[in-house]
């Protein structure tokens, strides 16, 4: 893991760029969900309007430039246990474990610009 003031290596360097290209690909996704419904993206990726207004109105110059950040800028929602057992239940369903954890995600506070 990089610390500030350390010296970048070819491993550092490697993973900041696959860093950028993930944020990238968020972006562009999020981006295009939210253009072809605005709700259900908002949703699904658990955004508040604020932050749906703000993705919207990037151009890809400015996508690519906040892509460059060295932060993973997507979150990993499953923070609770329920939600992400219920995804990963074998014993279920897929269409039910769907259900059950969008259900618990339904229940999830969205991000706010701060």
């Amino acid at each position: 893991m990089y610390r500030f003031g350390e010296k970048m290596t070819i491993s550092n360097t490697s993973t900041l760029a696959e860093i950028r290209e993930v944020n990238l690909s968020y972006l562009l996704l999020a981006q295009r969900l939210l253009q072809e419904d605005r709700v259900s993206a908002m949703y699904r990726l658990g955004l508040s309007e604020q932050v749906a207004h703000v993705l919207t109105s990037l151009t890809l110059a400015q996508a690519v430039k906040v892509a460059s950040s060295s932060h993973v800028l997507c979150r990993f929602r499953f923070d609770d246990h329920a939600i992400l057992s219920s995804l990963a239940d074998k014993g279920r369903s897929a269409s039910l474990a769907h259900a059950h954890a969008a259900i618990l995600l339904a229940d999830s506070p969205v991000e706010q610009i701060g």
